[in-house]
């Protein structure tokens, strides 16, 4: 059974036992149940809250700066949320791993963007957020005069997952409404509070102690690939190739591809120390899209020997053996496979398809435009960009017809994409003829895109230029959020859960904390940790749904609007106000996370 299976009978054995303890009087009076959650209550902290609340002028201005926040934030999310749930019924998106099951748990180990690697992180992290968060209730408590019945901590097994303040309900009731919703927005003011501290140090000085090592970041090898075959792994730093220092990712495709020879001599840099050690370069087929002419016959882990007789192990030289013909021979694990070189597309609802007798959904190998010939999805891409709205281009393409692929011309008047670029309507395949290659067979770990990320730098790499330093804070914030599913939303390959262990090669701490050394990464993966869980914790509970913040908020509204409605039934009307809302809720999340597989 896999780790999930094993925590779901865990979970049920934990629950069978607490229930026969609690059946049988066993459970201390201070140990409460509800479900599979076991609740921890205490008297003790009363005073100290008592203290803390003392300065009432201050907290009552951060309570309304807080209420105003919190408002904006529900209503943001109420709307975000219902759009989203309508975006999926109509249009249900293709399943990812972020809706798995095993991924809307929270636990470090079985989610898989959440790794066990960094599991203490994570728990401080939500520890931080869940002590200021109650904290801030219980302040607000005092502040307006509301009494605390008991605090405590709720836990599903021995992972902490909430705190609690739980006022007197007779003295909550006896506050007024600007009392009390300033006391449930007050531990959402607080996780928010925390999420910008959090970051100010993040993206400030952590992250300019820590620089991109010099050199190629090894992600991972293909199996079977030249570098698998040189034992090359995970976490390698390619730092030379044939004694000429690698600088970077880009650095070693560039000096790669101007190196003849098949044998390629690297200097690897591996846990701080240097080695030397001899690639024999072949071409590994990596992925073969589903509409290639070769689809049949070639597989992902196969590679080739030949093109049109002719031996090739490099990328470059199977481009110049397969320029010469439209319609080529490979040698793929020793058999002879043929069909049109070019580039992989499949048509959209654009020029090609509108100016033609082809078909949206149709796949056509493009072999030439305007009689330049086209190899691969590189060369597609790039002589496509040289043309202006308006012009005709000349396209030799073949077609696919019931799996077999006859060549034809057409003319066609590039248009507007929309924001003033030249399309065809073709989404293309990469590699050549939808065959992606690796020579090397090393696939590289944007080490430097996840440093800038890191460092808030999120709107000059997608954002399109440079704002002021709040919008750059605050997209810095948005970039640093989708780290952890990076491989889904960014071009990247990779997700990012902070500095790791295998990865921290690719990474130097210079400056004034170099004294410091890896506990510089420790410090920057808390501080990204505790400012994604406290900015998540403070927008899950501003959700107008009880039981969070956001509902018992909601309730206060309701009620202050309908108070001044001519109406005996005002508690009637808050009901089913505070219910259709939450069912609302309710429902946009389930769609959210469970829609794109039960409606795809």
């Amino acid at each position: 059974m896999n780790t999930f299976v094993w925590v779901l009978v865990g979970l049920f054995i934990y629950w069978v036992a607490l229930i026969g303890l609690r059946d049988r009087g066993l459970l201390p009076s201070y140990i409460g149940t509800q479900g599979p959650v076991l609740t921890l209550h205490t008297q003790k902290g009363k005073e100290l809250i008592e203290r803390l609340a003392r300065p009432k002028r201050f907290w009552r201005a951060w309570g309304n700066f807080g209420l105003g926040i919190a408002l904006v934030v529900m209503v943001g999310t109420f709307l975000l949320l219902v759009v989203q749930a309508i975006i999926v019924v109509q249009n249900p998106p293709e399943p990812t791993a972020v809706t798995q099951p095993r991924n809307v748990l929270v636990i470090p180990g079985v989610n898989q963007f959440l790794p066990l690697s960094v599991a203490p992180e994570i728990l401080l992290g939500l520890l931080i957020g869940l002590v200021v968060h109650e904290g801030g209730h219980g302040i607000f408590c005092r502040v307006e005069d509301i009494e605390i019945r008991s605090m405590g901590l709720a836990l599903l097994a021995f992972l902490p997952v909430g705190a609690f303040v739980e006022p007197d309900e007779e003295s909550r009731r006896d506050a007024d409404r600007g009392s009390q919703s300033r006391m449930f927005a007050a531990g959402v003011t607080n996780n928010f509070a925390i999420t910008v501290i959090a970051f100010l140090l993040l993206f400030g000085p952590v992250m300019g102690a820590i620089s991109v090592a010099s050199g190629a970041a090894v992600g991972g090898v293909f199996p079977g690939s030249a570098a698998d075959n040189a034992n090359l792994q995970r976490g390698d730093r390619i730092v030379a190739v044939e004694g000429a220092n690698v600088t970077s990712n880009g650095d070693l495709h560039d000096k790669l591809a101007s190196i003849q020879g098949r044998s390629v001599d690297v200097t690897v840099n591996r846990d701080g120390k240097e080695h030397q050690t001899t690639i024999q370069r072949s071409l590994l087929i990596t992925g073969v899209a589903q509409d290639s002419p070769f689809a049949s016959g070639v597989e992902k882990g196969e590679s080739i020997s030949k093109a049109n007789g002719t031996s090739v192990y490099t990328e470059k030289a199977l481009d110049r053996e397969l320029g010469g013909k439209k319609v080529t021979t490979m040698t793929v694990n020793g058999s002879k496979v043929s069909g049109p070189i070019g580039g992989l597309s499949t048509l959209q609802d654009g020029p090609l398809s509108s100016q033609t007798n082809l078909n949206v959904g149709d796949s056509v190998v493009i072999t030439a435009i305007d009689g330049e010939r086209i190899t691969n999805s590189t060369d597609l891409s790039s002589t496509l960009d040289g043309y202006d709205v308006g012009q005709t281009a000349t396209v030799e393409a073949y077609v696919n017809d019931s799996g077999r692929y006859t060549q034809h011309t057409y003319d066609v008047t590039l248009k507007d994409n929309g924001d003033g670029k030249a399309i065809v309507g073709i989404l293309v395949s990469p590699g050549v003829s939808g065959i992606s290659t690796s020579s090397f067979g090393t696939q590289l770990y944007p080490a430097g895109v996840f440093h800038d990320l890191m460092g808030g730098q999120f709107i000059s790499m997608f954002g399109g230029g440079s704002g002021g330093p709040v919008t750059t804070f605050l997209f810095g914030i948005v970039g640093t959020l989708l780290l952890p599913f990076a491989s889904l939303s960014m071009p990247v390959g990779y997700n990012f859960a902070g500095f790791v262990g295998w990865n921290s090669n690719f990474y130097a701490v210079q400056g004034p904390l170099s004294s410091f050394g890896g506990g510089v990464f420790l410090l920057a993966n808390v501080l990204f940790w505790t400012g994604w869980i406290n900015l998540n914790l403070g927008f899950f509970n501003c959700i107008p749904a009880f039981p969070l913040d956001g509902g018992h908020i909601l309730r206060m509204g309701a009620e202050a609007i309908v108070s001044r409605l001519p109406t005996d039934q005002g508690r009637q009307v808050t009901t089913m106000i505070t219910t259709t809302v939450g069912l609302v809720m309710l429902v946009s999340l389930v769609l959210m996370v469970f829609g794109p597989r039960l409606l795809s």
